[in-house]
């Protein structure tokens, strides 16, 4: 899509541009410019997260950054413009920036006539001015004498000291010349959810914007408190008697915004926990003769350069376990009742990264020699580890494997990636005792769980997948007499 537009000979804006496939919006992680700086072309300005990954946007012309739309936390659709470039600057005065994110916005009085176009707000540029009127709370046009005690009250909280409770015609510090408080759309939704007018919260934020605390501060003693001041309005300390309660609860939680992977990642989940028929199926195998391999080959001069580990060998194991039961490698196609075998296999690899759980996957991993797919797997933990990894690296995965027992479990019953047919847990490798050529010896042992799409994957198929792995990595000589 076109993510720029101009809007004079001298002024030109970009756009959130759509980073993914599909995507519909994307959070400001960090601005790298700020109005004034020379900017050129290619230049990165800012990074977002995506449902999907962090991204760097580069500016695609040269020129003055006159005006940044939006400040750094905001969440912005796509296609709405988030920066303004001067393209010709000294050939005149530039007109003002019509907000600038780090200032206080002003909104106008709701006695003014209808706004034309669109106005700033503490979160961003350009929400358009709604219609529709906040409906009352109820009871609060009853109780004067009670919202000026709940506002003594959370000055208390917020650790202003028990001063006299404010006349009931003064606004709250945070609010606006036209009543609305600052305070940023999840601490909106927050007051919302709990029931809280923010108009009546005092607010303890820079600048007067009003934050989680704030509103967790203000349900307690609003709910509890508040009528039992109005009942013994001569009596204001049995609220204050409560408040240490009150506080101990705030404290013992902490809420986090569901956004950006970690939204997508519960979204995905839930998708496919509650649409794909999942089975999970379990072997533990001996994986001594692997282990000596992986010690043979990070030996080996063609291997020099790339990362060795068990995960490598594994990974040609599925591959080869794929090649011999092509039918594994499928999709279901609801919407056209089709089942569609994929004659090529991209190998998701689910990594953990600060931002959550991601599955990058390998191209075309079935054509790849063991040194190619060394590198591959290199360069994929690297880039998801620095929180580089791009949309189009997360896409069109056909199978996955999930290495669980980098932390030290044995296995686990993983939940498929959404589109995908199969994902191969690998459980932590340990010396147990095992049965070998008739006697108990210390031998290298894990435990595999394959998860599998029921709608596509029968329990026989899925099986022979598995049970190949395990042989394979049992005796990896395998690798070769199989391939």
């Amino acid at each position: 899509m076109t993510t720029m537009t101009e809007t004079s000979a001298r002024f030109r804006e970009f756009k959130m541009p759509d980073v993914g496939e599909g995507l519909t919006e994307a959070e400001i992680l960090k601005w790298f410019v700020q109005p004034g700086d020379t900017v050129t072309d290619g230049q990165v300005v800012c990074e977002v997260e995506t449902a999907k990954a962090a991204v760097e946007l580069p500016i695609p012309f040269d020129g003055v950054v006159h005006e940044l739309r939006f400040p750094e936390g905001t969440t912005v659709d796509v296609g709405q413009v988030i920066i303004a470039i001067d393209v010709a600057p000294g050939s005149g005065d530039a007109p003002a920036p019509a907000a600038a994110p780090a200032q206080e916005p002003v909104e106008a009085p709701e006695a003014e006539a209808e706004p034309k176009g669109r106005t700033p707000v503490l979160v961003g540029y350009g929400v358009a001015e709604s219609s529709t009127k906040r409906r009352p709370r109820k009871g609060t046009a009853a109780a004067p004498e009670a919202a000026a005690v709940a506002a003594a009250v959370q000055a208390e909280l917020n650790g202003h000291g028990a001063s006299a409770p404010a006349p009931a015609a003064t606004a709250p510090a945070g609010a606006l010349a036209g009543g609305r408080p600052l305070a940023k759309p999840p601490v909106r939704k927050l007051a919302k959810d709990l029931g809280i007018d923010l108009a009546t919260v005092v607010p303890t934020g820079k600048d007067g914007i009003i934050t989680r605390e704030d509103v967790h501060a203000a349900a307690a003693p609003a709910a509890a408190e508040a009528p039992a001041a109005v009942a013994s309005p001569v009596a204001p300390e049995a609220p204050a008697a409560a408040l240490p309660a009150a506080v101990s609860d705030s404290a013992r939680e902490t809420r986090i915004p569901v956004k950006g992977v970690r939204k997508a990642i519960a979204q995905a989940m839930v998708g496919s926990a509650f649409t794909a028929p999942h089975v999970t199926e379990f072997v533990t195998v001996d994986v001594t003769r692997t282990m000596k391999l992986v010690a043979e080959l990070k030996e080996d001069k063609d291997m020099a350069g790339v990362r060795v580990n068990p995960l490598l060998v594994i990974a040609k194991a599925l591959l080869v376990a794929i090649k011999r039961n092509p039918e594994v490698n499928a999709a279901w196609d609801e919407a056209n009742q089709e089942i569609v075998q994929k004659h090529y296999v991209n190998l998701g690899i689910a990594a953990a990264t600060p931002r959550g759980l991601i599955v990058p996957n390998i191209k075309d991993a079935h054509d790849k020699t063991l040194p190619q797919l060394a590198e591959a797997l290199g360069d994929l933990v690297t880039t998801a580890r620095d929180g580089k990894t791009s949309p189009a690296a997360m896409a069109g995965g056909t199978v996955t494997i999930t290495n669980v027992g980098v932390f030290g479990v044995d296995t686990g019953t993983p939940i498929l990636n959404p589109g995908e047919s199969a994902i191969l847990a690998v459980g932590a490798i340990k010396l147990q005792p095992w049965v070998h050529k008739g006697k108990v010896k210390p031998r290298q042992v894990t435990t595999l769980a394959l998860s599998f799409d029921h709608r596509l994957v029968d329990g026989e198929l899925g099986s022979k997948v598995l049970a190949d792995v395990a042989a394979i990595l049992e005796q990896p000589k395998r690798l070769i007499t199989w391939a």
